[in-house]
C-alpha cells in the first residue's frame, strides 16, 4: 500500500465500502470534469481510472481495482468528459471504429493513456496515470544486464510483453538513461505519446501518432531523412512497420519496438506471423543479423508496502549461438540457450523470479503462480540447479 493510500485511513480499506473522493464527485452532482478523476489518482497514487456506464468510478490501487463511493456515471457523463480532451479527428475515429487511444497531459501535473470505447452501445473510460518523472533501472528493480542494452549502439532491440506489462516504461528509461549519457538524435514513434522527455545530451523528437503523423508507416517512411541515431517504434503491428524499422537497424541505426508476447520465442514466432510464408526466411535472415536483444516482461504485485508492482523478466541476448538458431528456425530451443548462458547476461524466468523471491520483493506463492516450471523454481530455491544439459547446478551465492 502506498503513503498516499495510508493516509487516507479506513476509506481505503479493501472492503465493499469503497474509495472516498473527497472534493471530486460530490453526491447529487453530475460528473466533475476529467480532471478531477486524474487528480484523486494522483492523491490516492492510483494507477489506473475505470469509468462505466451505470457503475461508479473505479481506481486500481497497487493492482487491485477499487469501487469508489461516488455515485454511478452515466454514458453520456462519460462521453461530455471525453469530449473535453479528444479532437475532431479522434471524434471521428471514434464513431467509426467505437474506440479511440489518446494521451493528455494535466496541467502542472502527471499525464494519461487513455481509452474511450463503446460496450453495450455505451460509452467507457480506461486511463492509466503516467508519472512525469521517468524511473531509472534502479527504482524499476530491473537487472543490470538491462543498463548494458541499453549502450548498444545499432541493432534492434524488443520488449515484449501483455498489455499492461510495463514495456513503455522500461524503454522510456533506457531512453533516458542514453539521454544522461551521450548525444546522438532520438526519433520517437508513439501511439500515443506516454513520457515527456527534455533534450540533455540528446536531441529527442517524439511524434505522436494520428497527431503529427498519420501511422506508423508514414512516420517510418520519413524517419531515416530525420538524421536519427535511435529510433523508437511504439508498437510494431503489421509487417510494413516491421520491415522498415528492422531496415533501420540494417543501416546502422540503434530500434526499439514493442510486441505483444510473452516469451523470446513468442516474440519472433510474432513477428513472423506478420508475413507471408515466402518471405519468413529472408525476415529470418535480417533477424539474425540484426537483433541485439529481447526483454520479455511480467509485472507482479510486491510483497513491500513502499513497491506497487516489480517486473519479472526474461532476457535474451545475441550471440552466435542465437544468430544460428533464428535463422535454422530452431526458435523453441532459445529458451535452454538462455539458461545455458545466463553467467553471460541473459535471464531466465526462473532465474528472475528466484532473484525476487530473493530481495523479498515478491511472494513465493505469487512466483509460483506465473513460474513456466513450478518444480524447477522450487528446486532453485532449495540450492538445486538443473542446467540446460540437465547436469546439477550449485546455486550461485
Amino acid at each position: 500500500m502506498s503513503s498516499a493510500e495510508q493516509n487516507n485511513g479506513s476509506s481505503n480499506s479493501n472492503d465493499n465500502n469503497g474509495i472516498t473522493m473527497a472534493g471530486t464527485v460530490a453526491p447529487g452532482k453530475t460528473a466533475c470534469k476529467i480532471e478531477s478523476y486524474f487528480n484523486a489518482m494522483t492523491k490516492l497514487d492510483a494507477s489506473d481510472l475505470h469509468l462505466k456506464a451505470g457503475s461508479s468510478p473505479h481506481f486500481r490501487l497497487n493492482a487491485v481495482l477499487r469501487p469508489t463511493k461516488a455515485p454511478p456515471v452515466t454514458s453520456q457523463e462519460i462521453e461530455a468528459m471525453a469530449l473535453e480532451i479528444i479532437t475532431p479527428a479522434m471524434r471521428k475515429q471514434f464513431q467509426d471504429n467505437g474506440s479511440v487511444d489518446l494521451a493528455y497531459q494535466v496541467p502542472g501535473g502527471d499525464r494519461y493513456r487513455i481509452n474511450v470505447f463503446r460496450q453495450r452501445n455505451e460509452v467507457s473510460l480506461a486511463a492509466r496515470r503516467v508519472k512525469r518523472k521517468i524511473p531509472n533501472f534502479t527504482e524499476l528493480h530491473l537487472p543490470e544486464i538491462v543498463q548494458k542494452v541499453a549502450n548498444e549502439h545499432q541493432g534492434l532491440v524488443l520488449l515484449s510483453g501483455p498489455t499492461g506489462a510495463g514495456k513503455s516504461t522500461t524503454i522510456a528509461a533506457m531512453l533516458e538513461f542514453i539521454n544522461q549519457t551521450r548525444a546522438c538524435h532520438v526519433v520517437t514513434m508513439e501511439d500515443p505519446i506516454e513520457y515527456l522527455y527534455d533534450d540533455k545530451k540528446c536531441i529527442i523528437n517524439q511524434r505522436e501518432i494520428g497527431i503529427d503523423v498519420p501511422d506508423f508507416a508514414s512516420a517510418l517512411k520519413f524517419v531515416l531523412r530525420e538524421d536519427p541515431d535511435i529510433i523508437l517504434v511504439g508498437e510494431m503491428r503489421d509487417h510494413e512497420t516491421f520491415r522498415t524499422a528492422l531496415q533501420a537497424a540494417e543501416t546502422g541505426h540503434l530500434v526499439f519496438g514493442t510486441v505483444h508476447a510473452s516469451t523470446a520465442p513468442q516474440t519472433l514466432g510474432r513477428i513472423l506471423d506478420l508475413f507471408p510464408a515466402e518471405t519468413r526466411d529472408l525476415i529470418r535472415q535480417g533477424l539474425a543479423f540484426n537483433l541485439r536483444a529481447i526483454i520479455c516482461q511480467k509485472l507482479l504485485p510486491s510483497i513491500r508496502k513502499d513497491i506497487g508492482r516489480v517486473p519479472s523478466v526474461e532476457i535474451l541476448l545475441t550471440n552466435p549461438m542465437v544468430r544460428t538458431l533464428v535463422h535454422e528456425g530452431r526458435d523453441t530451443e532459445l529458451t535452454d540457450l538462455i539458461k545455458a548462458h545466463e553467467r553471460e547476461g541473459m535471464m531466465s524466468f526462473t532465474s528472475s523470479l528466484l532473484d525476487l523471491i530473493d530481495r523479498e520483493l515478491i511472494d513465493p506463492h505469487v512466483a509460483y503462480e506465473v513460474a513456466p516450471n513450478v518444480d524447477e523454481l522450487k528446486m532453485r530455491m532449495k540450492g538445486i540447479n538443473i542446467g540446460a544439459s540437465g547436469g546439477l547446478i550449485g546455486r550461485s551465492s
